[in-house]
């Protein structure tokens, strides 16, 4: 089960690290330019920034205090973040009638969960 939890808070990790990094360095306008970036239209370059940093320091506590062994209770408050943050993006893609894109959150939704339940909840020793 450690592994599964470790495989899924590295691929969020480098999802939400990549996404925010770019959020916060590409302008709101080459951003809108994407088929998938179309939300960028009813948010400020302000209010982008911000999402993309939420993001980056996200990526950061899913595998940092875990791995450095410094607060590791980081890591789950991390996944429920993300799952704040995935469940605001699926409410700006249904207000935008955006449904392909409701179904990818969906997923991220259900990963940073898992993440956030595994961690919150460790398993007992292995005797």
């Amino acid at each position: 089960m450690d592994l599964a939890l470790w495989i899924v808070a590295g691929l969020l990790a480098l999802a939400f690290g990549a996404g925010g990094a770019l959020k916060i360095v590409v302008p709101k306008e080459k951003i809108i330019t994407v088929r998938t970036g179309r939300w960028a239209e009813d948010w400020s370059p302000g209010a982008i920034k911000a999402i993309g940093a939420l993001e980056v320091l996200a990526a950061a506590g899913l595998v940092l205090p875990a791995a450095l062994g410094v607060a590791p209770v980081l890591v789950p408050l991390a996944a429920v973040g993300l799952v704040l943050v995935m469940a605001g993006a699926i409410i700006v893609h249904a207000r935008r009638g955006e449904g392909k894109q409701i179904l990818g959150n969906l997923v991220y939704v259900v990963l940073a969960a898992f993440v956030a339940w595994g961690r919150f909840n460790p398993a007992p020793p292995i005797l």
